[in-house]
């Protein structure tokens, strides 16, 4: 891009120069906290995935006794039904993020005549499976979004210090050398013009001698 070599466009740049070097350090912090937020919300969800796995395989002997016996009219499955997900809205580096609040539950009566004791517990595992699972689900819907502002700010700090940066610490170094060209030649043609003007006034001086 063309610039004027002007003290006007000069003072422009450096103008421009400080607002970027201002702005620079406040998005390279955003930046890394992002990029730790996302760790954390990362870390949480794999811990979230492992207890569901751990949570699964100690279900896996009583679901397989509770669906094995015909006695039972209902699956345990059925007597947890899920109702929604709430969650709060917290800003985490400007972006507004799903955090977890609780799942809505409603659970089925249930024959304690007909059903075992264990099943109370059962239904427990299950709403914790459950709860766990949403959780999941809201990481990874904060991570997303998180993640796409992380796009954004990275690409605004590699346009700040690739390109805007260079390219205006280039355009004060033209200016300022098209600048100092300029007062040379100014101070050189006034020389010229001066030593014209003394041997002028000395040839009249010379003439008016004669």
């Amino acid at each position: 891009m063309s610039v004027k070599l002007t003290k006007n466009e000069l003072k422009k740049q450096n103008d421009s120069l400080r607002q970027f070097r201002r702005f620079l350090p406040t998005l390279i912090l955003k930046k890394k906290q992002l990029q730790s937020v996302i760790r954390d919300y990362q870390v949480k969800r794999d811990k979230a995935v492992r207890d569901m796995e751990d949570l699964k395989s100690s279900m896996g002997d009583w679901i397989g006794v509770f669906g094995e016996n015909p006695s039972f009219p209902v699956s345990i499955g059925e007597f947890v039904k899920v109702n929604g997900v709430k969650c709060i809205t917290v800003n985490i580096a400007g972006v507004n993020v799903p955090d977890f609040d609780k799942v809505d539950f409603s659970i089925s009566d249930y024959d304690l005549e007909v059903y075992p004791l264990w099943v109370d517990k059962g239904v427990e595992m299950i709403k914790r499976y459950l709860t766990l699972d949403a959780l999941c689900s809201v990481y990874v819907k904060a991570t997303a979004l998180l993640e796409a502002e992380l796009k954004t700010t990275t690409q605004r700090v590699n346009l700040f210090e690739k390109v805007k940066i260079p390219e205006t610490l280039g355009n004060i170094r033209r200016i300022q050398v098209a600048l100092q060209d300029q007062q040379t030649a100014s101070v050189v043609k006034g020389k010229i013009a001066k030593s014209k003007l003394a041997r002028k006034n000395i040839g009249a001086e010379a003439g008016a001698c004669i």
